[in-house]
């Protein structure tokens, strides 16, 4: 599913060299390495501030700490997403109000969102999934008529648009993940929170150092979360790389569109005609039952999948206590059932697409 040894290869005397280069200054904190990396990804991503964590988690959980939300307090978003998205919030003392997805996009369906809305709701969550963007256009208006803030989890779609406009512009907060296998991966875990709110920036720079600018003096209870200047090196000698990065993702996509597309049973990803896609992952809809079966199938011939997420949050034993029951959101049920993600990264090359193709077309017997 991630070839990081080949990513490495391509690019390996100019990240030994970035790496060694900060071992020999002995400056493993925040630096002016870091603070150029966090201007270029804010300009990337549409928004006017970045700032630099520990993890994209980190980047949540600060995110929703800004906004002075109280224990008790609502934030609606999805339950087909990977856990962070809602364990940040219960963290926080919040409760997670899960809402169902649509059935093409897996994203939070806006046509669902009001009818979840109370007067303890105080933030909408959605999630950008695979590397498509949610309905942003409905949601940032239900966002608007109820005076809510929308922070975006980005994890996956660094580099997407809607509607012509980027990932950031969206949200009044927007949270992005490093993990080494994201399109845009650090040698370890690494996130950033981005908004173009001068105050929330501040706010956000201060919590990332325990509540403090390092002055042992404590304007706020904060945390313990900076992109370390390795973290920093690293991904700046990667981020240049990112558009063909995404852009491979989107050919592999399409060669499997191609390949696949007709196939009973088998559904290929649906991309909206507004969004930009970067392909973080090429999820499949496998009906019938058959889904773990293809799984098998694949696996005895040596091709690497992923089901993500094999289950909905609102069902997981530990949001039980939220209340969800079995029906409760049948799409996101179905979904968790039905998805299956081929490797689609961009150092596959045709020959190992068209044996993957190959498979998947044995399989159903085409």
């Amino acid at each position: 599913m991630a070839d990081l040894p080949a990513q490495y290869a391509a690019l390996q005397s100019e990240l030994d060299s970035a790496v060694l280069s900060v071992l020999r200054s002995g400056q493993f904190g925040l630096s002016d390495t870091t603070a150029k990396f966090e201007a270029d990804i804010a300009a990337l991503c549409g928004a006017k501030h970045g700032v630099a964590l520990n993890s994209g988690t980190d980047a949540l959980l600060l995110s929703l700490m800004a906004l002075d939300l109280k224990p008790g307090d609502e934030v609606i978003t999805t339950p087909f997403t990977f856990v962070a998205t809602a364990e940040t919030i219960a963290l926080l003392g919040l409760t997670p109000v899960f809402v169902d997805i649509e059935p093409g996009t897996f994203n939070l369906d806006p046509a669902k969102v009001e009818a979840k809305l109370t007067p303890r709701t105080k933030a909408i969550l959605p999630v950008h999934l695979f590397g498509q963007m949610a309905d942003m256009g409905e949601l940032a208006r239900i966002a608007c008529a109820h005076d809510l803030p929308l922070i975006g989890d980005a994890a996956q779609a660094i580099g997407c648009f809607h509607q012509g406009r980027p990932v950031a512009e969206w949200s009044l907060l927007t949270t992005l993940s490093f993990f080494p296998t994201k399109n845009l991966g650090a040698a370890g875990d690494g996130g950033m929170a981005l908004t173009s709110d001068d105050s929330l920036a501040e706010k956000l720079r201060y919590l990332r150092f325990h509540g403090s600018k390092g002055t042992y003096q404590y304007k706020y209870v904060g945390v313990c979360s900076r992109l370390d200047n390795i973290q920093s090196a690293v991904l700046a000698i990667k981020l240049p790389h990112l558009d063909a990065w995404n852009e491979a993702r989107r050919q592999n996509a399409a060669f499997y569109n191609e390949r696949l597309s007709g196939l009973p049973g088998l559904t290929t990803p649906c991309q909206r005609p507004d969004n930009v896609h970067t392909f973080h992952q090429y999820t499949l809809r496998i009906t019938d039952g058959r889904r773990d079966s293809l799984k098998a199938f694949l696996a005895e011939r040596g091709v690497a999948t992923g089901i993500y997420y094999p289950g909905p949050l609102h069902l997981e034993e530990a949001y039980r206590y939220l209340g969800g029951e079995p029906g409760d959101l049948p799409e996101a049920e179905r979904a968790a059932a039905e998805v299956l993600s081929l490797p689609v990264v961009p150092e596959l090359r045709r020959e190992q697409l068209e044996y993957v193709a190959e498979c998947v077309r044995a399989f159903f017997g085409a």
